[in-house]
């Protein structure tokens, strides 16, 4: 009993960490996956249509049944901000980073994907969401954490580098192992027009969890929110398809890699990760759910490396590394602002309850003293009713006269 005891207690404080490292490796997979779809000549915007309509139909009835009863009514300005979250997500965000996935690597789209976090502080600080005091050690990691992540990701836009071959490269893939004779100035063009692809797409990610923050405080059903927002964004990217693609074999999609990316991509990415993610961060909080992020590039890199033949750059490298010291020079002091928050709070708790206990205090001893002066005047009455004459009852007046 005592062993099962010790491995259950070892199995529930192992959960999050499962959770979060398994979640890593489903991102790692979507990556790959959709990856070998686009280079099978699969267009991004078709992709992202059909990646949130089965991300829609598995969060759907969840969100029905399990929010009914507290899901708000939709104001016309709650309708707007799930119309502009659909545009900034699905749309915006995700045709860039597909796009910007197609003409460089997984694992350079992942580092790039790691800069969220201070994009997300830069942009709170200017909406007056976060609060800068540079007396304080955890906003000067913070704003140093930023500048160092954003030089990460300007390193591996600006700066390919020789190639780093793993040494399983020559075994596995020995066709890919050998120099090329592509044109290569071809190869950094397209690398510089997919960085700043990710860019665009890692700040319109950004700009949807700040207005994400706003929307949560007035709608407060979070599936059903996520839902709306994968709806919305299925009919606009429909529209946008519809405008940039004009050949209709590309809705085409049968039992294939296709269909494998966007079903992938929409029940795993989306609605599973939700899911998980809100579980952890409720548990956890937001800064041990992100603190995996890297995780998901290292295991991309040697994923791409095996299945891809993905050859890895020095400058990938050397950026990836700053960026994820600037993501947690970030973290931590989101960290540190959290707990000082905390104990301020506690702080605070603590002199409202002392204070309770002095007003209480003197409530008690007003009221003794009010008894006290209630008390002497009944305690008077006793002494004037027995100095008063007092006739006997007749039945001991009877008593009395008996011999």
């Amino acid at each position: 009993m005592e062993g099962k005891g010790r491995f259950g207690t070892f199995l529930e404080t192992a959960k999050p960490y499962i959770a979060m490292i398994s979640l890593q490796f489903g991102y790692a997979g979507m990556n790959i996956i959709t990856k070998v779809s686009l280079n099978r000549g699969m267009s991004h915007y078709v992709l992202v249509v059909y990646r949130h309509a089965f991300a829609t139909a598995v969060i759907a009835p969840f969100a029905i049944i399990l929010e009914r009863k507290i899901r708000p009514k939709i104001s016309f300005s709650i309708f707007m901000q799930i119309f502009v979250l659909g545009l900034l997500g699905p749309v915006i965000d995700q045709n860039f980073y597909y796009a910007g996935l197609k003409f460089t690597s997984p694992t350079f789209s992942c580092a790039m994907s790691n800069m969220l976090p201070a994009m997300t502080f830069v942009m709170a600080v200017l909406c007056r969401m976060e609060i800068l005091d540079m007396k304080k050690i955890r906003c000067q990691a913070k704003v140093l954490g930023t500048a160092v992540t954003v030089a990460g990701a300007m390193l591996m836009t600006l700066y390919k580098g020789d190639v780093v071959n793993m040494f399983w490269s020559k075994y596995i893939h020995p066709s890919t192992y050998e120099p090329t004779t592509t044109s290569a100035v071809d190869a950094d063009k397209d690398w510089v027009k997919g960085s700043i692809l990710l860019i665009i797409a890692t700040f319109a990610w950004a700009s949807f969890f700040i207005l994400q923050n706003v929307t949560m405080r007035r709608y407060t059903a979070p599936m059903s929110l996520t839902c709306l927002v994968c709806f919305m964004g299925t009919l606009q990217s429909i529209v946008v398809t519809l405008v940039m693609e004009h050949k209709p074999n590309l809705w085409s999609i049968g039992f294939d890699m296709n269909l494998l990316a966007a079903a992938y991509a929409g029940i795993i990415s989306s609605s599973v990760a939700y899911y998980v993610q809100g579980l952890v961060m409720e548990k956890r909080g937001p800064v041990f759910v992100t603190a995996f992020s890297p995780l998901m590039m290292i295991i991309v890199a040697i994923m791409g490396s095996f299945i891809l033949a993905e050859k890895i750059y020095l400058g990938g490298i050397l950026g990836a590394i700053l960026i994820v010291m600037g993501l947690y020079s970030v973290l931590w002091g989101k960290y540190k602002e959290y707990k000082d928050k905390e104990q301020e709070e506690i702080i605070e708790a603590v002199k409202d309850v002392r204070n309770q206990m002095m007003i209480g205090g003197k409530d008690i001893e007003a009221n003794d003293v009010e008894m006290q002066t209630n008390a002497e005047p009944a305690m008077a009455q006793p002494t004037l009713a027995i100095s008063a004459p007092i006739s006997a009852p007749p039945m001991l007046a009877v008593e009395a006269r008996r011999p």
